[in-house]
């Protein structure tokens, strides 16, 4: 495709008009001057792509973090109808519900700022990194399949946290419809020892502060207040869900062919939603699903033990509690206004983030008010931010938004653009601990890596799929 196809069709909103192959047109929602970043690789033309697939709904979308993925785009937004649809794991991606908790805390910055490298040390000690990593919980077969349909509540019940923690998860950490059945033993072998383990490349565990608030009532009713410590945790379901991703891209590259499906793309290889191939992925994904929300809960257990022993604080006094946590990388059944008509669809979220508005049942009963908190972290040398999603995004995007800032370079360019600097120290300069397994990762995730979020942000926020509600400035980093 070529970048004059694109035309303006309302604020921080682009289309592709439907042609060819294409049953829906293809949006972009950027701010002009993201474009040519868009435009340097091939995620538009996935847009479009995407677009042609049976099923697709309003349009194919991509979010302001686009970027060149498998199949489908990252920042990739696509609803199929579930009786005429399909579904992808291209769509989804390798990542399944590669996902971000928030965690609030009653202390303020001046407290644990003179504490921060010893904070970072401990718990980049205590919170497994890196490929292969191996968490301390050796889960047998028996743990593995409850983890895989009870999600965050299996971890709840062993100890690690509270049922506050459900109320404040997407889908309350537990995804219905989970099959363990439909996983290989492959996958089960790769789950074994990676509940609570954070992971490589992207995935972090930071320590940040309230720096800005923009929505009071917004940040009242998520219990955030200025220079407030926060902790996010940022990671997916490991090698189980790579594996399940995997095992099933192969039955869809097999499926198509049986259903008659032509395809643009072999890497958006699908099967009909109501199909038997279409629900055992689906019944697989969801097991990862639970596995990742499982995780990030393990994963905040042990953010808990860590501060009460540096910090020499019980509960009561630093009070650390689940904001929220989202999930990226999922393909979801859920009902939409659709032209006036509710309909039940397959929403494909990959790179982005469910943004519902205020009143939506999904939503906590304590934000309902409000609307959904959207999580969206930036690099580890600038700042996140908390969002709100909005009445625009449901009738737009299927609740969708953005999910981080979005990688400018690839990780080999990354590497080759960092050579000679001290990457730490520039960090420290600016008042940040980092950690990470090796010099290379740090390279690899270097903040000029990544789209300053804020224009991603501002992108979102110009199109009314999401609004601001605080910024979040980096104290302290354990890279994956």
């Amino acid at each position: 495709m070529r970048f004059e196809d694109l035309k303006a069709c309302g604020p921080g909103v682009w289309e592709i008009a439907k042609t060819g192959r294409m049953r829906v047109p293809a949006r972009i929602y950027a701010t002009g001057k993201m474009l040519k970043a868009i435009f340097s690789d091939q995620a538009p033309q996935q847009v479009v792509n995407v677009a042609e697939l049976p099923g697709i709904v309003s349009a194919s979308m991509a979010m302001p973090d686009i970027h060149w993925g498998y199949g489908f785009p990252i920042g990739g937004v696509a609803a199929f109808d579930t009786d005429e649809g399909i579904v992808s794991p291209g769509g989804v991606g390798y990542d399944i519900n590669c996902g971000v908790r928030l965690m609030g805390s009653d202390v303020e910055r001046s407290a644990v700022a003179p504490r921060v490298k010893e904070l970072i040390d401990v718990l980049y000690a205590g919170v497994p990194t890196g490929v292969g990593a191996s968490g301390v919980f050796d889960a047998d077969k028996r743990d593995l399949r409850r983890i895989a349909v009870e999600g965050a509540a299996w971890a709840v019940s062993r100890g690690m946290g509270a049922d506050a923690d459900l109320a404040h998860i997407e889908e309350n950490g537990q995804l219905a419809g989970a099959d363990p059945d439909r996983v290989s033993e492959r996958a089960w072998k790769r789950a074994r020892g990676q509940v609570g383990t954070l992971g490589s490349g992207n995935h972090f565990l930071e320590i940040a502060y309230v720096a800005e608030i923009f929505d009071k009532r917004a940040a009242a009713a998520f219990g955030l207040f200025p220079d407030q410590v926060t902790i996010t945790i940022h990671c997916g379901s490991r090698g189980f869900g790579h594996q399940i991703c995997d095992d099933y891209l192969a039955e869809m590259d097999r499926a198509v062919a049986r259903y008659g499906i032509s395809l643009p793309d072999r890497q958006l290889a699908c099967a009909p939603v109501k199909s038997p191939e279409g629900q055992a992925y689906l019944g697989a994904m969801r097991c990862a699903v639970n596995y990742a929300f499982a995780n990030r809960q393990a994963i905040a257990h042990g953010v808990r033990q860590v501060f009460e022993r540096v910090m020499r604080m019980g509960p009561k006094s630093h009070g650390l509690r689940t904001v929220y946590e989202v999930a990226h990388n999922i393909a979801k059944i859920e009902s939409h206004d659709v032209g006036g008509i509710t309909r039940r669809l397959c929403v494909h979220r990959k790179g982005a983030t469910r943004a519902f508005a205020a009143g939506r049942p999904e939503v906590p009963e304590d934000y309902r008010a409000v609307g959904q908190p959207v999580l969206v972290p930036g690099d580890m040398g600038r700042y996140s931010y908390v969002l709100v999603g909005s009445p625009q995004a449901m009738r737009e995007t299927f609740g969708s938004t953005c999910h981080g800032a979005g990688r400018l370079m690839s990780r080999k360019r990354a590497i080759k653009e960092a050579a000679g600097r001290d990457l730490f120290r520039e960090l420290a300069e600016k008042d940040i601990a980092v950690r990470a397994r090796d010099r290379r990762t740090l390279c690899e995730e270097m903040p000029d890596a990544y789209k300053d979020v804020a224009d991603v942000v501002e992108a979102c926020e110009v199109a009314g799929i999401s609004g601001k509600v605080a910024r979040l400035v980096p104290l302290g980093c354990i890279k994956g």
